[in-house]
């Protein structure tokens, strides 16, 4: 029986995967992921840096590691894993010298523009889209100019801010526009009114007073909707909105939906 038992325990060890990077140390293994990585090798790169993270523990091998490790990640479309390397690294490494740039990633991962094929061919746009990840980009670049306004990423985290706050307006106007359309009117004047108060500088506040306006016609609510236009003449003279506007007792109908600039949509376009 005892010969028995070494003979299977011999057979399971003859089966066991070899590791083909046993034999190379971790700084020359680490060279090899970056040289992987610099050729778009993402898949290979990851497992090296992971035997690198691994053997070197404790070292700022094995951190610099964890963040190429989620950048890796981040560019083979791995998000979960790519924010939960960050994650892990932030809680572990406090005062990393590299805790802007995992920040940064963070906001950019979050951030990511890529619509895919569907959404190009939908011409969905980032407002239409949930805004949760826009809200925790912003948050981590937000945290980013806050602790290291000197970083070298910290210019390019202000335009990233920027951008997603006019992309989260668009899309509370986008949202009080479809409420509009289906004759909603108090829900979309009240998140017009959000877009209004929590980003007032951006270009969606244009549109979002024009629908405020239309929806509290609409209520009978004439204080209000004049109020409304009122804010709307005053901080956009020039507005396209103000003729549209003017019209706002006309109820909307199902071929236009109150949105005369609306731009036409393919025949395919179902919504």
């Amino acid at each position: 029986m005892a010969a028995a038992a070494l003979c299977v325990s011999l057979a399971a060890c003859g089966t066991a995967p070899r590791d083909e990077y046993a034999n190379i140390q971790p700084e020359k293994l680490y060279a090899d992921a970056r040289d992987e990585m610099t050729e778009g090798n993402f898949e290979t790169a990851i497992k090296q840096l992971e035997r690198v993270e691994a053997r070197a523990s404790g070292t700022l091998l094995s951190q610099q590691a964890q963040i190429d490790l989620a950048y890796a990640y981040y560019k083979t479309g791995e998000k979960a894993q790519a924010l939960a390397k960050l994650e892990r690294f932030m809680r572990l490494h406090p005062t990393s010298p590299a805790l802007d740039y995992a920040l940064y990633l963070q906001g950019l991962i979050n951030f990511n523009e890529d619509l895919g094929l569907f959404g190009r061919l939908s011409r969905q746009d980032l407002s239409e889209r949930d805004q949760q990840a826009s809200k925790d980009a912003y948050e981590s670049f937000r945290q980013l100019i806050e602790r290291f306004p000197q970083s070298r990423y910290a210019e390019d985290a202000r335009l990233r801010m920027n951008h997603i706050v006019n992309s989260l307006a668009a899309g509370e106007v986008h949202v009080a526009r479809y409420y509009y359309r289906r004759g909603a009117y108090l829900a979309a004047a009240n998140r017009a009114q959000q877009a209004v108060v929590d980003y007032q500088q951006s270009p969606a506040v244009e549109e979002a007073l024009s629908l405020m306006a239309r929806s509290y016609d609409q209520l009978g609510l004439t204080e209000l909707r004049d109020g409304a236009l009122r804010v709307l003449r005053q901080s956009f003279p020039g507005s396209r909105f103000l003729t549209q506007t003017a019209s706002a007792d006309t109820t909307p109908n199902a071929d236009t939906g109150g949105n005369t600039e609306a731009a036409p949509k393919p025949w395919w376009q179902l919504w």
